[in-house]
C-alpha cells in the first residue's frame, strides 16, 4: 500500500484576512484525520530553527518518564505541555492515540486579553524553570528589521530552546558544575542559528535552574543513597580495622605469655641447676669434714658410737615390722658389729694412704 503524504501551504494563515484561513484549516483536518501525518510549506520558518527545534525534541523525548512527568499537560489549565501515550484521542469515534505528544502554542501571559477570552486554549506554555541571561547586539539592521518581525523576540526564544536542548543533553546535576561549558555550547548555537537575523550573541549566562518537585525528590533521594552508602562504607572500613587491631593485640598479647613462660621456665631450670649445685657442695663439703675428723682418734671414737647407735635403731625398727629377726651368730653383739665396721673404715684409709 502506497501513502500518499499530503503537502499543505500554510502562506495563507499569515494573512489578516480569516476568510482565506478556513481552505488551510479544511486541509489540515483532512491530511490529520486520513493520513495522521503532512508537510507543511509557505511556513517562513529558517531550516537552522526547525533543526534546534528537532534536536530539542529529540532531546525531551528521549527522557525518562520521571522528568517529562514534571510538564504534564493535566498540570496546564489550557492544554499545554507533555502527554503520555494514548493521553490524545483526536478522533473522537476511534481509539486513543498511540502516541507521546507535547502541545504549545503561542506563549502568553495568563494576563494577557485574549486568555482572559478563552483561557482553555490561550495561555503561558509549560517550560522547565530556567533563570538566564542574554546579551547581543545587532550586526546587520537591515537584516534584523526585515529577515524576521521581532528579533528580540526571536532570539529570546531561540535561547531558551537552544539552551532546553543543551540541558537536555546533560546530566540534571552535571548541570550545577559544568555551567561555563554550557553556557558556551548555548552561545555557539544561537549564533549559528540567528545569523541570518544579522545578531550575534556575545554571552549568555544561566543564573538559575530551578527542576521540578519529583526531580528535587529524585536528587534528594539519589544523594540521601550516596550518603548512606560512604556511611556504611566508612563503618564497614572501622569495623575491619577494630577486627585488626583486636587481632593484632591478641596476637601480640600470645606472643608476650609465650615469652614470659619461656622466662619463667628458664629462671626455674637456673634456680633448680643451682640449688642442687649448692646441695652437692654442701654435702661435699660435709663429707671432706666427716673424712678429716675420722682420721683423728677422737673421731674414730665418735664413728664407733654412731655406728653402734644407727646399728642399734635398726635392729630396733626392723622388730616392729616383724616378729622374726634373722641375725648372723654375731650379730646380736653391737661391739662386733661395730668392731666390722671400723675394720672396714681401717681398710678404707690405708687404701687411700
Amino acid at each position: 500500500m502506497t501513502l500518499n503524504l499530503p503537502i499543505i501551504d500554510i502562506s495563507a494563515l499569515q494573512s489578516d484576512d480569516i476568510s482565506q484561513w478556513s481552505d488551510v484549516i479544511t486541509a489540515i483536518d483532512k491530511a490529520c484525520r486520513d493520513t495522521g501525518f503532512f508537510y507543511i510549506t509557505g511556513h517562513g520558518i529558517p531550516k537552522q530553527q526547525f533543526d534546534s527545534v528537532q534536536s530539542m525534541a529529540n532531546t525531551f523525548f528521549s527522557l525518562p518518564e520521571f522528568a517529562k512527568q514534571k510538564i504534564n499537560i493535566q498540570h496546564s489549565s489550557n492544554h499545554r505541555g507533555w502527554g503520555q501515550v494514548s493521553a490524545e484521542k483526536l478522533d473522537p469515534n476511534g481509539p486513543s492515540d498511540h502516541k507521546e505528544t507535547f502541545d504549545m502554542a503561542l506563549d502568553l501571559s495568563p494576563y494577557h486579553p485574549q486568555v482572559a477570552r478563552c483561557s482553555q486554549l490561550y495561555g503561558p506554555n509549560q517550560y522547565p524553570n530556567v533563570d538566564g541571561v542574554l546579551f547581543f547586539r545587532v550586526l546587520d539592521p537591515y537584516k534584523a528589521t526585515y529577515g524576521v518581525d521581532d528579533y528580540v523576540f526571536a532570539v529570546t526564544q531561540l535561547s531558551q530552546t537552544t539552551m532546553r536542548s543543551e540541558l537536555g543533553k546533560m546530566e540534571l546535576d552535571k548541570t550545577f558544575e559544568e555551567r561555563d561549558v554550557l553556557n558556551t555550547n548555548i552561545v555557539a548555537s544561537i549564533n549559528e542559528a540567528a545569523g541570518p537575523w544579522g545578531i550575534q550573541v556575545l554571552r549568555y549566562e544561566i543564573k538559575d535552574i530551578v527542576p521540578p518537585t519529583t526531580v528535587m525528590e529524585a536528587m534528594e533521594t539519589q544523594m540521601k543513597a550516596e550518603r548512606v552508602k560512604r556511611a556504611q562504607i566508612l563503618e564497614s572500613e572501622g569495623d575491619r580495622q577494630a577486627a585488626i587491631n583486636v587481632a593484632e593485640g591478641q596476637k601480640q598479647s600470645v606472643v608476650l605469655q609465650a615469652q614470659a613462660e619461656k622466662e619463667e621456665q628458664v629462671l626455674r631450670a637456673q634456680g633448680e641447676a643451682e640449688a642442687i649445685i649448692a646441695v652437692a657442695e654442701a654435702q661435699a663439703e660435709a663429707l671432706n669434714k666427716v673424712g678429716e675428723a675420722a682420721n683423728t682418734e677422737s673421731g674414730q671414737k665418735a664413728i664407733q658410737l654412731d655406728l653402734a647407735t644407727k646399728a642399734i635403731q635398726a635392729k630396733a625398727a626392723i622388730a616392729k615390722e616383724s616378729s622374726v629377726v634373722l641375725l648372723p651368730d654375731s650379730g646380736n653383739d653391737a661391739a662386733s658389729m661395730v668392731a666390722q665396721a671400723m675394720t672396714i673404715i681401717t681398710s678404707l684409709n690405708k687404701d687411700k694412704g
